[in-house]
């Protein structure tokens, strides 16, 4: 009787251990041949959902800024490796947020043969004008990164780089690393389908930032195994969410680089412009800062993009004005295209100058590692020092006066902050308003970011002469925002 008791009970485990088999074997090349890896040198597909703006979160704790999502379309080339991408997207509203008049965006990305670009109309072309290329090295990782985060994708680059398996309770992980440097870490479940990849792309805020990519609802496109809900993050916050309504397998898609993205990028450009004794606009690209000369020291206004950028405008500033160190720099708020090279800043010795909301954040972010791409500051590990401000604030070296203000109720930022200096009667401000060139027409419907820094303007009685932009083409008049947000000067 034990002995038969004993023979049921190896049953039951037997019988148990198959019941539960799919979970021993998920593995690699289960999940490879079950979507087809090996035959898919290609795959499009596509759907609608939602795409969120990176690194331009309304304020440092909140997610990135959503937009409505009407078509997605992807082409990826897996032999080359090579991919097409093309959006039609449009901002959503945000309640208790005024945001300019959302436009429908158009979206046409490539990246393969180690190079990123872009195709556009040129701005203010007339209609029909043929689109132009433009190189988008800056998101070169993150646009390999989106080829091997697809389920083929991943499985395809698992098999050819040696992947590792390890098995879990409930599936198993794989694990590998392209280039020597790019690593991918991906889950397969029980049913042998990904579930999960992640890996890390550099990024001048936040360091190695990871992006995650998330399967589900696979279903059979026409003989193509593949989810019909993909999402994406990065930096921890959602950059797409994705019904995927069409899979196509193997399209053609051969890709040639444009001969204009072909070239090594030129080095970074610094332009000096006088706007008044000891005042320069540093310009030269599509984000500027402003540099201001005080008895015994340097204040910079913005330090954008990224390290190379901000190497170029601190060696202008030393050729410019020789033999002061660089004390302050100020930074007007924290998205990414605005804060990428506050790092460098740093590891120089300055004091960031920043609105209290900033300061956690910032300490926060660059405490993580930066060993995709280091920098100076991973380098010499120096502690950052700030300074910050609620209210206004006033830098003097007992000559010039240096205001600073946050920009009360703007919708662009929470954290946001314009810069006056009253004796030369000029402002200093980035994203309120983005002066234009001298031919080009006002939008038909203001601004509202632009209103709102009129009314700061109107509030703190600031007589403002000249109004130097982080970007744009010029330094224009307080007229030439009366006019683009249609007040005649004198009304209100």
């Amino acid at each position: 009787m034990k002995k038969t008791h004993l023979r049921l009970h190896a049953l039951v485990l037997a019988l148990s251990a198959i019941g539960t088999g799919a979970h021993a074997a998920a593995s690699l090349q289960g999940a490879a041949d079950l979507i087809g890896a090996a035959r898919t040198e290609s795959i499009g597909f596509s759907g609608t959902g939602r795409w969120f703006q990176f690194g331009q979160a309304p304020a440092p704790t909140l997610p990135w800024p959503a937009f409505e999502l009407s078509s997605y379309s992807a082409d990826i080339n897996y032999a080359q490796p090579a991919a097409r991408v093309q959006i039609v997207r449009k901002q959503l509203t945000e309640a208790g947020r005024a945001r300019p008049l959302a436009l429908e965006q158009r979206v046409d990305q490539y990246v393969g043969a180690g190079r990123a670009w872009n195709l556009a109309a040129p701005a203010n072309a007339a209609a029909g004008a043929a689109p132009v290329a433009s190189a988008q090295p800056g998101a070169l990782a993150e646009r390999n990164a989106e080829i091997w985060s697809t389920p083929q994708g991943f499985l395809r680059a698992a098999l050819a780089n040696s992947a590792r398996t390890t098995t879990l309770k409930d599936g198993a992980a794989v694990s590998f690393t392209i280039d020597g440097k790019y690593r991918y870490v991906g889950q397969i479940n029980a049913h042998n389908q990904l579930e999960r990849v992640r890996t890390w792309i550099d990024n001048p805020v936040l360091g190695d930032t990871l992006v995650e990519t998330r399967f589900s609802g696979y279903k059979d496109f026409n003989g193509v195994q593949f989810p019909t809900h993909i999402v994406r993050l990065q930096g921890g916050h959602p950059v797409l969410d994705l019904t995927v309504d069409a899979v196509r397998a193997n399209p053609a898609l051969a890709l040639s680089t444009p001969a204009e993205v072909e070239k090594d990028a030129p080095p970074v450009k610094v332009t000096s412009t006088k706007l008044a004794d000891g005042v320069y606009y540093f310009t030269g690209g599509t984000h500027h800062s402003v540099v201001i000369e005080q008895h015994d020291h340097i204040v910079v206004v913005e330090a954008p993009l990224n390290e190379e950028r901000s190497l170029a405008v601190i060696a202008k500033i030393h050729e410019t004005i020789p033999n002061k160190p660089i004390k302050y720099l100020i930074n007007t708020h924290a998205h990414f295209d605005h804060s990428g090279g506050l790092r460098t800043y740093v590891d120089a010795g300055a004091t960031v100058l920043t609105h209290a909301a900033n300061r956690a954040y910032y300490q926060g972010v660059w405490a993580a590692p930066h060993t995709l791409n280091p920098d100076l500051l991973a380098g010499s590990k120096k502690a950052a020092r700030f300074d910050t401000f609620t209210q206004k604030r006033v830098l003097t070296d007992g000559n010039r006066a240096i205001e600073i203000y946050p920009i009360d109720g703007n919708s662009h930022n929470d954290a946001f902050a314009l810069v006056y200096l009253p004796a030369e009667k000029i402002l200093i401000e980035a994203d309120a308003y983005n002066p234009v060139a001298s031919t080009q027409a006002p939008t038909a419907a203001p601004n509202p970011y632009s209103v709102n820094l009129y009314e700061n303007i109107e509030k703190l009685k600031l007589d403002v002469d000249q109004i130097a932009g982080l970007h744009g083409p010029r330094v224009v008049k307080l007229d030439d925002l009366r006019v683009t947000i249609g007040r005649a000067a004198g009304v209100n």
